[in-house]
């Protein structure tokens, strides 16, 4: 396992772990790569329907040559803030940050007077910088915006809103620990639940979209095929740093010959979570590996959501029917999450004498929605 770029480069250039490089967690660096990955894809999405013309441009109009807003200042200041609050503590507790970079971020912790000068400093600067644009008369531009053309906005939106979907149901998932340390368990750096994130996305989204009066159901369509790509991509790393969402211990490998051993049971050696028991001989940071081999489960919806994501983009041209992607992604994501929840290590509720997990309760909503959502799409479709 690499749960942090030191053991991949370790691996490839026999370089010692745990080095600067450790800084870069292995899922931090794959969640990126999944939110780069969706946009990619939905832009792609966004421009092609643009130009069969389910889109239409809207003009957005700016004003150029006028003096920096009070907004303008404040948050660029909010900026430099951030910059000297965080990056100044980072330099004086380099150990702390590299032992676990994502908590140290999403804490509280950092220098309040490196904080204040950062924005001191950023607010000066965007003040001057828009003092040297200032014209004597300040003139209006019009322009012709698509959706495709928001699509920093759209994927910004999309990962503020999503991180947080996800921290809240990670915490309705299991609120204990939430209730022991309230303000360390919301802003620490593990604890994401995948629905949540997309629920929170889509509220987001939703909410962007209707403020600049982007059509709903054609985007809808566009972005279920980057979500379950991203989906899949983001597993990728949860398989790579051993995060701990794998699945119950192994039952007897079958013997298939085509099936290497790692695919049906994997002891996830120096996992980022330091779970299991210690490896003999390590004296590196992660030194520990399962004591059962479990189900690799995140290989499983790596290939599941690369499957669907690539079903789902073969249909975007052979359906004229808005909505139909957008359902049928619901029916195939939960189909599949509904089934790997049975051979995952997960919280249970209690409900009727049942033992399911949040993820399985969504899973179900979700197919049930995807289901009525194809069946009312066709017949409005009909009757249109």
């Amino acid at each position: 396992m690499y749960p942090d770029l030191s053991y991949l480069f370790h691996d490839i250039f026999g370089t010692q772990p745990d080095n600067w490089t450790s800084v870069f967690k292995t899922f931090g660096v794959m969640l990126v790569v999944a939110i780069l990955s969706a946009a990619w894809f939905f832009y792609l999405e966004l421009k092609r329907k643009a130009e069969e013309g389910l889109y239409q441009a809207t003009t957005v109009k700016t004003i150029i040559g006028e003096p920096a807003s009070p907004w303008d200042i404040a948050s660029n200041a909010l900026f430099g803030f951030l910059v000297g609050f965080k990056f100044v503590y980072i330099a004086q507790n380099f150990a702390e940050f590299q032992q676990d970079a994502a908590a140290v971020l999403l804490s509280l912790k950092g220098n309040w007077l490196a904080g204040i000068a950062g924005a001191a400093l950023f607010g000066f600067l965007r003040w001057q910088e828009r003092k040297k644009q200032v014209l004597p008369k300040p003139k209006e531009v019009s322009s012709q915006v698509y959706p495709h053309d928001r699509i920093g906005d759209l994927t910004i939106m999309a990962a503020v809103t999503g991180i947080l979907g996800a921290k809240i149901f990670a915490i309705l998932e299991e609120p204990s620990g939430f209730f022991d340390d309230p303000i360390g368990t919301f802003f620490s750096g593990s604890g994401l639940a995948i629905y949540g994130g997309l629920i929170g996305g889509y509220l987001g989204v939703t909410w962007y979209m209707r403020k600049h009066n982007i059509p709903f159901w054609p985007t809808a369509d566009a972005v279920a095929p980057a979500l379950i790509i991203s989906y899949g991509v983001g597993r990728i790393g949860c398989q790579l740093s051993g995060d701990g969402d794998w699945g119950i211990d192994a039952a007897a490998q079958p013997g298939w010959w085509f099936l290497p051993d790692w695919l049906w049971a994997y002891d996830y050696p120096h996992n980022v979570n330091k779970a299991g028991i210690p490896i003999e001989g390590c004296e590196w940071l992660h030194c520990t590996r399962l004591a059962n081999p479990v189900y690799p489960t995140p290989i499983y919806e790596v290939a599941a959501s690369f499957l669907i994501g690539g079903i789902l983009w073969a249909m975007r041209k052979r359906t004229n029917v808005q909505g139909m992607i957008f359902f049928t992604y619901l029916i195939l994501n939960g189909f599949e999450r509904f089934w790997i929840e049975k051979i995952r290590v997960n919280a249970t509720y209690k409900i009727a004498g049942f033992e399911p997990t949040q993820a399985e309760i969504i899973a179900v909503v979700l197919f049930l929605i995807g289901v009525a959502g194809v069946i009312w799409r066709k017949r409005v479709h009909a009757r249109a």
